[in-house]
Formats: C-alpha cells, structure tokens, sequence
C-alpha cells in the first residue's frame, strides 16, 4: 500500500445505499472510485472485458448493442460457482487496474472506493486504510431493491445469499452509517465521518 495516500473503503449489501453515501462525501469534494461503476464502463459497448466475455460465455450474454447483457449473465453466475469465478478472473485484474490509476490521479486529503463485496475481498481489506459499512436491516434491502430494480423478492435473496452477511459486515467494519431509517439521519453521520477522515489523513500527512 501506498502509505502516503489515504483509503476509505466503503462497502454494503444491495440495496443498503452505498451510492447515496459516497454521493454525500462526493459532495464534500472527497474523490469517489467506484468499481461497480468502473466495471459497467469495462462492459458497456466497446468496452475492454467484452472480446474476453465474448470467447468465454458466448454471444448469449452479448445484447445487440455490444454490451454485456446483465440479466443474460445475472442468470448464468447466480447458478453456477465455476462461472461466477470464471467472470470474475476477467473482471477483477481489469477493474484492480482501472482502479489503482483513478487512486493514483485522484486529489484530496483521501479517497474512498467503493467496493460491493469488500468483505468479500481480502486484496481490497488489506489496500484501504478504514472499512466503512452502510447498515440497514436486510428487509429494508429486499424492499428496496425490489422497488428499484423490479426484481421479485426470491432474486433479491439470491444475490444477498451471495454477500457477506449483514452480521460479519458490521463485525468487519472500522465504522458505520446507519441506512435503516429517516434520509435525514445521513448528513450528519456523513459529516461526522468527514472530519473523522481528515483528522486521519493529516495525522499520516
């Protein structure tokens, strides 16, 4: 790691609002890297996973326009380890890469990345500096991912079955914001943890 530059990682389950959280520091002026959004980039149309995918899985997970086909793919990894795994050895060294030159370019006291499954991920534990969990109850997760995605309740709980439990995320984390309840309870656990942050980085300034 390069112990000059500070790393937030920020993780939760679906639906726990991960992205409405690094919205908010965003907002504070603090870079965002975020994986889930650097892999959409690497398999959208054109995108550099795609001729790997292609000779891997097919032109079945392939849409018209060039792009991954998600629910195509969604469909294939949810029912199969060795295909997950498979997916993921193409995916993961290439989203690393993006990842560590955005760290690199990125300006600001820290930086936070977002990262799904960073539980999941010993390389990302051991390359952030604090842990930061979104938290809610996995009810309010199913609900609104069945809300947003117009998934039906037994997708939600096949894709969370696939996470880290809501337990072993909290017993991870180095903090929390608590996602559970009123919108309004965010900004100030956020702000909180803005300026917890910047005590930090200056203290390894």
């Amino acid at each position: 790691m390069d112990r000059g530059r500070f790393l937030v990682g920020l993780t939760g389950g679906i639906g726990s609002g991960k992205s409405t959280v690094a919205d908010m520091f965003a907002a504070h002026g603090v870079p965002i890297v975020d994986t889930d959004a650097v892999a959409h980039a690497l398999t959208a149309p054109g995108g550099a996973a795609i001729p790997a995918i292609r000779e891997a899985f097919g032109e079945a997970v392939i849409a018209e326009d060039g792009a991954l086909d998600r629910a195509a793919m969604r469909t294939i990894v949810f029912g199969d380890a060795a295909a997950r795994r498979k997916l993921e050895a193409i995916l993961h060294p290439m989203i690393g890469h993006c990842c560590e030159l955005m760290i690199e370019e990125a300006t600001g006291p820290y930086t936070i990345v977002v990262v799904p499954l960073l539980v999941e991920s010993g390389r990302w534990r051991e390359r952030v500096d604090r842990l930061l969990v979104v938290d809610c109850p996995v009810e309010t997760q199913i609900a609104r991912v069945m809300q947003r995605n117009r998934f039906e309740r037994a997708q939600v709980e096949a894709i969370i079955a696939t996470q880290a439990t809501r337990e072993a995320r909290l017993a991870a984390a180095d903090d929390v914001v608590d996602n559970g309840g009123d919108a309004e309870s965010l900004a100030p656990q956020v702000d909180a943890l803005h300026r917890r942050y910047l005590e930090l980085a200056g203290q390894r300034a």
